[in-house]
């Protein structure tokens, strides 16, 4: 990564792991109870830093970087089997590590695989905190029971990157003179302007955003045109596609038994993650952003909230347990934005 240096009481290390060579931060001893942080699409595990440091005495925190993401191993990504390859890498550093039972942590996609890995091992996590957390039912082209919009899922995967944004990953632009520019896309989505982090930690923030490995194996990953509107449907490899709907259903989180309690914590202004996500071509079809909508009635707003909300009621009705809580004036970072109400909820979870 651009820059190397982590806050103070934060320990940078690799791992080798039977699957590849994960970068981890922590912070604690390893006597302490685990809580593991899964980072979110284009950033990695210093976005954890701050929650990290702040970690009340008998935790020990423990983030990693995600393949092709921070200072992890790159290898390709095979979006056909959704989020499984990250919720394997992170199984692969588990056994490794030798955690046993932890509570687990996990942002926008991240979030997303930590419901993956919950599914897959759910005897392991004692807890689950999902913060603005990609919808069961992935990103993009899909109606509120989760059935898509097109037969082919157009409207998802990789083709619905900004090119302009990629270019800049791939060009390093550290600059604001672009509204595509990394940092400008961090400070008017992943925040709620007018919050900014101190100069220092904004700087970064942008380092990590741009260690993206940006590749069709990575990020954004391959598409295939369609001649469904927006005329872009998933492809078979990288980071977009794995969320594509065609290949990331978590719904059956649903219906899982003897899962563990859930914490559900999202900004109430989030503009990627939410029922009017800017980042969905339902959304920017209905503003007119995008020409040629066919309406709402073939390509409505993904109700990304309403669908994460259907779940999580479906899990509480066999007996699983969640608690929602929505924070004013807040993006998609409530862990960075408002840190003071996030780790109250987020601490009463853990310590529970």
């Amino acid at each position: 990564m651009a820059h190397s240096t982590f806050l103070p009481g934060i320990t940078s290390t690799l791992v080798k792991t039977p699957r590849l060579t994960s970068h981890i931060l922590t912070r604690g001893s390893e006597y302490d109870s685990p809580v593991l942080f899964v980072h979110g699409n284009v950033s990695s595990s210093v976005f954890w830093e701050e929650t990290m440091l702040a970690l009340p005495a008998g935790f020990r925190g423990i983030a990693l970087d995600l393949r092709g993401f921070g200072d992890s191993e790159t290898a390709p990504i095979d979006a056909t089997r959704g989020l499984r390859d990250f919720s394997d890498d992170v199984h692969a550093l588990v056994e490794t590590l030798g955690l046993g039972s932890f509570h687990l942590v996990g942002w926008s996609m991240g979030g997303g695989v930590a419901m993956q890995y919950t599914l897959d091992h759910p005897a392991q996590v004692r807890s689950l905190t999902l913060i603005a957390p990609v919808s069961p039912y992935g990103f993009g082209g899909t109606k509120a029971d989760g059935s898509p919009s097109w037969p082919d899922f157009a409207g998802s995967g990789g083709g619905t990157a900004n090119p302009d944004f990629v270019k800049r990953l791939l060009e390093q632009d550290r600059g604001s003179d672009s509204p595509n520019s990394p940092r400008n896309v961090m400070n008017a989505f992943y925040f709620k302007p007018p919050f900014k982090a101190t100069p220092e930690r904004e700087e970064a923030f942008v380092s990590s955003m741009l260690s993206t490995k940006c590749d069709e194996g990575n990020y954004p990953g391959d598409m295939t045109p369609s001649g469904n509107w927006p005329n872009v449907a998933p492809g078979t490899k990288g980071i977009l596609n794995t969320m594509a709907p065609n290949h990331c259903n978590l719904s059956a989180f649903a219906e899982l038994r003897s899962g563990p309690p859930v914490l559900w914590v999202h900004g109430a202004d989030d503009q990627i993650v939410s029922d009017l996500s800017l980042f969905d071509f339902g959304t920017l079809g209905q503003l007119g952003a995008v020409p040629g909508w066919p309406g709402a009635e073939a390509f409505p707003p993904q109700p990304m909230w309403a669908q994460t909300r259907a779940v999580f009621e479906h899990y509480q009705s066999h007996g699983g347990s969640y608690r929602e809580v929505v924070l004013a004036e807040t993006g998609h970072s409530p862990h960075i934005e408002r840190p003071t109400e996030f780790r109250q909820a987020f601490f009463a979870h853990i310590g529970a």
